[in-house]
């Protein structure tokens, strides 16, 4: 809201206004009665200005009576633009310029008339005084205007700023928690693999070791070996990201490390089929960073809970459109369905897959006769199988991932 107290600006233009009545007053010298009245019209004019911030429309019009009685009271002559300039610059800079350009056009009306009536030259009435009061008139109300205008831009700018400024704030929460989600999935993904791999091989070496099979613990430690040093260069480069440190940065895995990430379950005693069709090579790298990590979480979850003994991961690529489906032979989802609980890996997968705008569709593979259930969201995840009569036989992961307009 604006102020509405008087300023010292309305002060001056109070004091001026009286001070012009005085020196009309001073230089006709009327009688003493009418030095009186004259300096109290000046008074309530210089009140009337003081009081047009508040009350802008009733000050104006309260200036108009007063220069009205003012003359009908034949008081020393001051013209009519002059006592109701600083009234006509007040009412126009708090926005009433209609209002403020009818009384100032209906005092020079009153003027002229009145003039003419009482004999006064045409030519100086209607000629020069006229003229030199209507722009006198116009100027202030037009100041007026182009004060508030000014004003209301000033503000506007403010307040385009302050909504530029919360915006860049908001812009930059949602990156930071961007970044914070892909750390967790980064880091979720790599940790997670990795120490279900050292797990099942720490198993294989510990029944190596007690049927006195060097060769085969060898082997598995090797393969803990080896996928704990992949998971320590990708923790690492997660981290130079996060503290900014110079130098290259290993290359996010793509479709050329699947055969490895295979080779590696493989020799956790796990058989994995994988069949690639249609041209991969020139996929974006975004798409194959994506399918790599959608890949090593389904295998991580097979590792960790399905008790499966053979994985069919399928990846099939055409012009406009990717499939990924990964099959096991395991125990199935729990009830429920796998996403009825809190885990982060498929809450990963559906995330990574939505921001490539693909879908997700998750559920136990039923055998026999066909089970009912699940719903589907794009960028999200679907669970199938949940009131079939037949037993279950394994877990199903499958991925639709859009090629058009994802940058290479």
């Amino acid at each position: 809201m604006p102020d509405t107290s008087p300023t010292r600006a309305d002060a001056l233009l109070a004091a001026a206004t009286l001070g012009l009545v005085a020196v009309a007053v001073a230089a006709d010298r009327p009688a003493p009665g009418g030095s009186a009245l004259a300096v109290v019209a000046g008074a309530v004019l210089g009140g009337l200005v003081l009081g047009a911030r508040r009350w802008p429309l009733p000050a104006l019009l309260a200036t108009a009576v007063v220069i009205l009685g003012y003359y009908a009271l034949d008081l020393p002559p001051v013209g009519v633009a002059a006592p109701a300039a600083a009234v006509l610059y007040r009412v126009s800079e708090r926005g009433r310029v209609v209002p403020a350009a009818v009384v100032a056009g209906s005092l020079l009306a009153v003027s002229v008339v009145a003039r003419l009536a009482e004999g006064d030259d045409i030519a100086v009435v209607v000629g020069t005084e006229l003229g030199s009061e209507a722009a006198l008139l116009l100027a202030v109300i037009a100041l007026g205007d182009a004060v508030r205008n000014r004003r209301s831009l000033r503000a506007a700018l403010v307040r385009q700023a302050i909504a530029a400024d919360e915006e860049r704030h908001r812009e930059a929460a949602r990156q930071v928690e961007a970044e914070r989600l892909r750390i967790v999935r980064e880091v979720h993904d790599t940790l997670g693999h990795t120490m279900s791999v050292i797990t099942l091989q720490s198993a294989v070496a510990r029944e190596a070791l007690a049927d006195s099979d060097p060769v085969q613990a060898e082997n598995a430690l090797a393969a803990i070996r080896s996928v704990s040093g992949s998971a320590m260069a990708e923790l690492r480069a997660t981290l130079g990201t996060l503290r900014r440190e110079p130098g290259p940065r290993e290359p996010a895995p793509g479709f050329d490390q699947l055969p490895a990430l295979v080779d590696g379950v493989r020799r956790s005693g796990l058989a994995v089929d994988l069949r690639v069709e249609g041209p991969v090579d020139t996929l974006p790298a975004v798409v194959g960073s994506t399918v790599y990590r959608v890949v090593q979480e389904a295998l991580t979850n097979v590792l960790r809970h399905a008790g499966a003994t053979r994985v069919t991961m399928t990846v099939r690529a055409t012009p406009g459109r990717l499939a990924l489906e990964v099959v096991d032979d395991g125990r199935g989802g729990p009830p429920g369905g796998p996403t009825s609980g809190k885990g982060q890996g498929l809450r990963g997968m559906a995330e990574r897959v939505a921001l490539l705008g693909g879908t997700v569709e998750t559920g136990t593979v039923q055998t026999g006769t066909a089970a009912t259930g699940g719903t589907t969201a794009t960028g999200g995840t679907r669970t199938t199988g949940g009131t079939g009569t037949s037993g279950s036989g394994g877990f199903r992961v499958s991925v639709h991932l859009p090629l058009a307009g994802v940058a290479a």
